[in-house]
Order: structure tokens, then C-alpha cells, then sequence
């Protein structure tokens, strides 16, 4: 698999991180797990960045992966059974290959559970990686549109 080449660009989300970027926070997240559901996380992350080269990182809430691009793209946790992909707003992605496998009920996030063995359809989760990305874009683009013009 290609390594992504593009800089990208890195952001604080907490004071007690010091100097250490939020990508060394996540390769420590990674190697935390020696096991598949690291190799699993590592993937999901070079997927992530193959899919958007300008991709921002971020770790929240106790460590949690965070992958935004004109807001939260997805979330990367890990489990003792599964390494769970949650797309902040996947209810309203296109799902044609069915990748969505937890989180369903609600209205807002779906995500994708990664068990031991499993392959990942890496087209198919790129796509849904570039979907989540060009929703955020129009919604950003939408709210500008929607503000109104202050009056003089």
C-alpha cells in the first residue's frame, strides 16, 4: 500500500500533551496493541489519509483517533473484540457496499466494526472516507450561503 505523501497538518486537543503532536499520539495508540487490532487501527489510519491527503488528526476523549477535515471525518477505537470506525455523520452517507455494521439505530452516526480476520474493503471504506469528507464541505459551504448580509 502507497504511504500518503501529502504534509498534514496537526492540532493540539488537549494541555497535557506538551509537545507531543496528535500523530505521535496516535502511533502510541497504535503500538499499545501488538495484537491485530493494532495492525487493524494502523490500517484504517493509512486508509484514512490515502482517502484525504489533507486530513487533520486529533485525539479526544481519552485518547481516542480523530480524523476531521471541515469537522469530524471518523473515529478510530478499540475494543477487546473489534476495532470500531465511527463516522460522525454516517446516517446520511451512501452505504452501497454495506460497510455499516454497528451504530445503526440512530440518526446520525453509523460505524464499522473490524474483527479479528476480517479484510477490509479498502475501496469501498475510501469511498465512504471521501463521502464523509465532501459532506462536511457542504455543509460549511451551506452555512456561509445561509448567513445573511449585515445591513449598513
Amino acid at each position: 500500500m502507497k504511504k500518503a505523501t501529502a504534509n498534514m497538518e496537526n492540532t493540539m486537543s488537549g494541555p497535557n500533551e506538551g509537545d507531543v503532536s496528535p500523530s505521535q499520539l496516535i502511533d502510541a495508540r497504535i503500538s499499545e496493541f501488538s495484537d491485530w487490532r493494532g495492525e487493524t487501527l494502523a490500517r484504517i489510519r493509512k486508509l484514512i489519509r490515502r482517502a484525504d491527503p489533507e486530513v487533520i488528526e486529533e485525539v479526544k476523549w481519552r485518547g481516542v483517533p480523530v480524523w476531521s477535515h471541515a469537522g469530524i471525518i471518523c473515529t478510530g477505537e478499540v475494543y477487546k473484540n473489534a476495532v470500531k470506525t465511527t463516522f460522525a455523520k454516517g446516517a446520511s452517507l451512501d452505504d452501497p457496499s454495506g460497510l455499516f455494521n454497528s451504530s445503526l439505530e440512530g440518526n446520525t452516526r453509523r460505524a464499522i466494526d473490524f474483527h479479528e480476520g476480517e479484510e477490509i474493503d479498502e475501496e469501498a471504506f475510501i469511498a465512504l472516507v471521501r463521502a464523509a469528507v465532501a459532506l462536511n464541505m457542504s455543509a460549511r459551504t451551506s452555512a456561509r450561503s445561509q448567513k445573511k448580509p449585515k445591513s449598513t
